[in-house]
């Protein structure tokens, strides 16, 4: 995550809050109280709303029958209202300091947002964005260079194929050499040839992945 991220009270002007974004280079920041604790997050999807309100087509009367009076009053205010607490966005997914990556980006794909705060007893204390996720995917796993034995690749190759479903339903074996896994056997599927590739370039201490897959023979029912 990344700490110390811009931030706003909820009392602050739209106006100001939008030029230090901009200045910031920033897309969205959490909004706190004076003690600290998440009240909310404004974006720039937030400000762009609000700008784009005047010139939206008015809604038919009869179609207005059917909205909720309080859905209406609370998109009224978004759009008029003049401070950070007016615009912002109260319904905030936000995750602890022990959430993992996975679960983070989970909340991002789920509720199509860009970014999560993180809190420590409701007050926050960083913030994890889709910059820094693609940044702990390039240094995670994959992308480490530490020395590993052929043995040690082995044994992690072949406990993170026995949890996947598609390794059984295949006659796929694989060996380690030097660092260089190579993955041959019989695999009619084209999916499951580059999920086993990529699986094995996925471990740390692999140099580089070998396929040989064959087609299986027409006898071999089980490999599809």
């Amino acid at each position: 995550m990344s700490t110390g991220p811009l931030t706003f009270l909820p009392d602050m002007g739209l106006e100001a809050a939008a030029h230090a974004m901009a200045e910031r280079g920033v897309s969205g920041a959490p909004v706190v109280g004076e003690d600290g604790q998440l009240v909310g997050i404004i974006t720039e999807g937030d400000l762009i709303r609000r700008l784009a309100a005047p010139s939206a087509p008015r809604a038919a009367w009869f179609a207005s029958l059917f909205r909720a009076p309080e859905s209406e009053a609370a998109r009224f205010a978004r759009v008029h209202g003049r401070t950070v607490k007016d615009a912002m966005t109260m319904d905030v997914a936000s995750v602890n300091e022990e959430a993992t990556a996975e679960q983070v980006a989970h909340i991002m794909e789920t509720r199509s947002v860009r970014r999560v705060p993180v809190l420590r007893d409701g007050s926050l204390v960083g913030l994890v964005s889709r910059a820094d996720l693609l940044r702990a995917l390039i240094i995670g796993e994959g992308g480490t260079t530490a020395p590993r034995s052929d043995a040690e690749i082995r044994r992690a190759l072949s406990t993170a194929l026995r949890a996947r479903s598609w390794f059984g339903s295949q006659l796929m074996f694989f060996d380690v050499a030097d660092g260089v896994v190579r993955l041959h056997g019989f695999c009619g599927s084209e999916d499951i040839r580059r999920a086993f590739r990529v699986r094995g370039e996925g471990l740390a201490g692999v140099k580089r992945v070998k396929t040989e897959f064959s087609a299986p023979p027409p006898f071999l029912l089980g490999a599809r």
